[in-house]
């Protein structure tokens, strides 16, 4: 702290006179003294301030040049107008099949939309647009342009051709915004299982891209999750076998006249899926669609193999035999009472020819006696046979990776209506509707050594053996039956030189329409569930076809002998190869040799 000087110090000014000096020089010199000093502080407090502010603007410059710096370095985003809502992230992993093959993928596309206020020429615009999108309609495009909105979305997603004739009309207008899509480059095939996507929520430079079916929707959280978004979803099907198996179920389709079709191909041993398809099918790169009137099942986007709830007839019967077998109730050549007809509580069962008598168990699967099988369920009892088809997983959805799948729950009596007459019926395939996929695992349950399967559309390293539902005797038994039917039963069209096929047909009455009471008697659901090779089971294929017919041996047939089992035979000669199975080559004998002597 300074001291301040005064300006006529006593002792000086007593000093000054005595020495004769002008006292008044003293306090002038005073004076500026002390101006000075004032002088000197305001100098040191105008440079403090000036230093300060000096280092606020350096701090402020160093974070403005930190900030650009990162800014330049980092990702372009999409800025966002609610501080609270996330980012749209167009993230969305690719889907393969079980060797890598590109089922479904991601594809960099433009968006078409218009700033009315920024349009020069709306007429020409609208005109020129309505060209080259057929689809849309001038006058409405021109009623949008005029009016008073000021964006509006004209295409949410345009190929690099149709982005570049909409350049060349020249409107300012008219802009482009980066897009993801999904690309299906395989288009129809596998089409139900990969079900399809489509756009979410939307921004201009943004669009998300979101499952609406398939795998896709059951998916979707995965697919859209950004840290996997490198990883691909892998699935057991094998787009070679998958386009194999469509092209010969088309074509078998159409020859037998069919409404539609189904087929399953399924690894015994892992429940895997290497093939599924549904008829009539898709593209999802276009997805039709839904019906809003008429039956679910009159659309392509209905899956006949997982959503088509069946009553599927005889293909049943081997699970009775099995079951028998497994109780220790009959054995393979044990005889069956096949007399005929069986009256209950008003209805009639009876064998399509007389079979005589009696037939074995083996000849009751083989002749595909419903008097039979009836019986033998008599013997197996109601709650038995119930316990013993709901571990086969056959009175439950199928428990695969596909969102449709869940509300496909079989048609089954309640548990106090399963009485004897519906236990005879259930038997051999009628008064339980479930799915061409249900029926796969439960033959594949039977005839892989005894062990349940569930059905996956996921390509498994391993799989645990499932809970056993029959003795390895017993499946070996059941498949020994199924070949026989092959052989010399019903399924004789299903053979297949090399593959020892063996299988069960199944031909059932399609129910009455709008509720109506009884059956379609000219109307079948004909199936046929077969394994290959019998001997050492690797698949099961399941085919099924809805209302075939085809004039054959002077008559109209619709039987699945007749029709759904050529269809699977040619179905086996084609995938089995591809499988990697080696056909079996009966052994004819040494070769003969002649030694030449001396």
């Amino acid at each position: 702290m300074s001291t301040r000087i005064p300006l006529r110090p006593l002792a000086r000014i007593l000093e000054a006179r005595q020495k004769g000096e002008n006292p008044d020089r003293i306090e002038r010199e005073n004076l500026r003294r002390r101006r000075e000093e004032m002088r000197d502080r305001a100098r040191l407090r105008s440079e403090g301030r000036i230093l300060a502010l000096a280092g606020l603007f350096l701090c402020a410059f160093i974070v403005v040049g930190f900030r650009m710096g990162e800014l330049a370095a980092s990702q372009p985003q999409e800025p966002r107008s609610a501080g609270h809502r996330e980012a749209i992230t167009q993230a969305r992993a690719d889907i393969v099949d079980r060797n890598g093959r590109i089922l479904a993928t991601n594809m960099l596309t433009r968006a078409l939309y218009a700033q009315p206020p920024m349009m020069v020429d709306k007429a020409q615009a609208a005109r020129e647009l309505a060209r080259i999108f057929p689809d849309l309609d001038e006058a409405r495009l021109l009623a949008q342009f005029t009016g008073p909105r000021k964006f509006i979305w004209i295409k949410r997603k345009i190929s690099p051709e149709q982005q570049q004739l909409v350049h060349d009309i020249g409107e300012p207008g008219l802009l482009f915004g980066p897009r993801e899509m999904r690309l299906y480059p395989n288009g129809a095939v596998a089409a139900h299982i990969l079900g399809g996507a489509g756009f979410g929520r939307e921004g201009v430079n943004a669009a998300e891209v979101i499952g609406v079916a398939g795998v896709e929707k059951y998916f979707d959280q995965r697919l859209r999750d950004p840290a996997r978004a490198g990883e691909p979803l892998r699935l057991s099907l094998d787009l070679t076998v998958q386009a194999a198996l469509e092209e010969v179920l088309e074509g078998g389709m159409k020859i037998m006249g069919a409404r539609g079709a189904a087929a399953v191909l399924m690894d015994v041993h892992t429940g895997e899926v290497l093939a599924m398809a549904s008829l009539p099918d898709f593209d999802p790169n276009n997805r039709p669609r839904p019906l809003t009137e008429g039956k679910a099942e009159d659309s392509p986007l209905f899956n006949r193999a997982v959503q088509g709830l069946y009553e599927l007839g005889s293909v049943f019967k081997i699970f009775t035999a099995a079951q028998a077998l497994e109780l220790g109730l009959l054995g393979p050549d044990s005889m069956v009472n096949t007399r005929g007809p069986i009256r209950m509580a008003g209805f009639t069962i009876n064998d399509f020819h007389n079979y005589g008598p009696q037939l074995s168990l083996t000849d009751v699967i083989v002749k595909s006696s419903n008097l039979g099988t009836a019986r033998i369920a008599q013997m197996i009892g109601a709650e038995r046979q119930r316990a013993f088809l709901s571990a086969l997983g056959l009175l439950e959805p199928a428990p695969v990776e596909l969102i449709e799948a869940a509300g496909a729950r079989p048609l089954r009596p309640r548990e106090r209506e399963w009485k004897e007459l519906s236990t005879m019926t259930i038997s051999y395939g009628h008064g339980v509707s479930t799915s061409p996929l249900n029926l796969a695992a439960a033959y594949a349950s039977i005839v892989n050594g005894g062990r349940r399967v569930q059905p996956t559309l996921l390509r498994r390293a391993g799989a645990e053996p499932g809970p056993r539902v029959v003795s390895p005797e017993v499946s070996a038994a059941a498949r020994s039956m199924l070949r026989q039917v092959v052989v010399r039963g019903t399924a004789r069209f299903g053979e297949v030189p090399g593959y020892a096929v063996g299988g069960k047909t199944g031909s059932a009455d399609k129910p009455g329409l709008r509720g109506r009471p009884g059956y379609e008697g000219d109307k079948l659901i004909s199936t046929f569930a077969s394994v290959f090779p019998s001997d050492e089971p690797a698949y099961v294929l399941v085919v099924s076809l809805d209302e075939p017919e085809i004039f054959a041996a002077g008559e109209m047939r619709r039987t699945a002998g007749w029709t759904a089992v050529p269809v699977a035979a040619e179905i086996i000669r084609r995938v089995a190869p591809l499988m990697g199975l080696k056909p079996a080559i009966a052994n004819r004998g040494r070769a003969g040799v002649t030694l030449a002597r001396d």
